[in-house]
């Protein structure tokens, strides 16, 4: 009997969190890349339904049932339970090597205070801000009010894809926004609002012989919004240039941070961060994302096109780091 070669990779998708579509996207977009692998990988779906139950080949397994046999899990997770630590701690506990972060550094990455607290550690500008908790806030919202200028953005502590994100204008709009962010989420971020150019950056380790790659930053124009929310993430209304409109200090400033972030946020395998600049040219870093989506619309496929990098050879430059 001729044992095959190959890598059994499953890769993780859906999930309890908001960004559940988002993850099916992406993670139906890897397996269809591993499939154009097919003499290395052979991909396995595995399923995650909206209430944490495991799928494979359409029967509900424990984790460690469902993950027999395989030699690599990729994470096509997205938002909680994928992209904070939960499901890395399931991953690490049984030993399988997975794509991105560990459970640690997830965790840090996900929640934005924290994730702020190693920004202004490191020397990284990032926009100001206010944590706001269930129960009698009302001083505090005066406090933000006098002490900051509108607007303000409201946005949840953890979370990715942009959801949850408003905007306020006028002090009856912040305390509807934090009372209607406080009935889904226990704590949420207020933040001054940061006027300029937007940007996201990803990096790559070990590619082109640099320990740790920039690839080139996208520029995002928002059509009718002042920020880049979910609607506009996906709607395909938004326009993103990569490589982006940046100056040759802009781009050096957003790639340098791109890799610090990276690094003390103690991330693995690769990320993107999101930036504004202002039109004096100062760069704030607002936040990581440990795992980048990876479908048709999302940004990181964006600066792979940029430099003639195929997500397939991506993917596997990924699973080798892994591995």
């Amino acid at each position: 009997m001729i044992l095959s070669s190959r890598k059994r990779v499953a890769v993780l998708r859906g999930g309890p969190s908001d960004e559940y579509n988002v993850s099916l996207k992406s993670g139906g977009n890897v397996l269809s890349l591993l499939r154009e692998l097919s003499d290395i990988y052979d991909p396995i779906d595995i399923f995650i339904s909206k209430d944490g139950e495991w799928h494979r080949e359409g029967l509900v397994y424990e984790p460690h049932q469902a993950l027999g046999h395989v030699d690599v899990v990729w994470n096509a997770l997205h938002g909680s339970y994928g992209e904070d630590g939960q499901v890395q701690r399931v991953l690490e506990g049984l030993k399988i090597p997975f794509t991105g972060s560990g459970a640690l550094s997830s965790a840090f990455a996900m929640n934005k205070v924290l994730a702020k607290d190693f920004y202004k550690k490191h020397g990284l500008l990032s926009p100001r801000h206010e944590l706001v908790e269930k129960g009698d806030n009302h001083d505090q919202l005066i406090h933000i009010f006098r002490n900051y200028l509108l607007p303000v953005i409201i946005k949840p502590t953890s979370g990715g894809s942009s959801i949850g994100i408003m905007m306020a204008e006028t002090f009856k709009e912040l305390e509807n926004a934090i009372r209607s962010s406080l009935n889904t989420y226990k704590q949420v971020l207020v933040e001054e609002f940061i006027k300029g150019k937007e940007a996201t950056c990803a990096v790559v380790e070990n590619f082109a012989e640099e320990k740790l790659y920039a690839l080139p930053p996208v520029e995002i124009k928002v059509k009718g919004k002042s920020f880049f929310d979910f609607e506009s993430k996906y709607s395909g209304k938004t326009k993103e240039i990569c490589p982006g409109k940046f100056t040759s200090a802009e781009k050096a400033m957003i790639e340098d941070m791109s890799k610090k972030a990276h690094e003390i946020l103690g991330l693995r395998h690769y990320s993107r961060s999101d930036f504004i600049i202002t039109p004096k040219g100062n760069v704030y870093i607002l936040e990581t994302n440990s795992l980048p989506g990876l479908t048709e619309e999302s940004l990181l496929p964006k600066s792979l096109k940029a430099i003639n990098w195929h997500p397939r050879d991506f993917v596997d430059h990924v699973l080798k780091l892994t591995i």
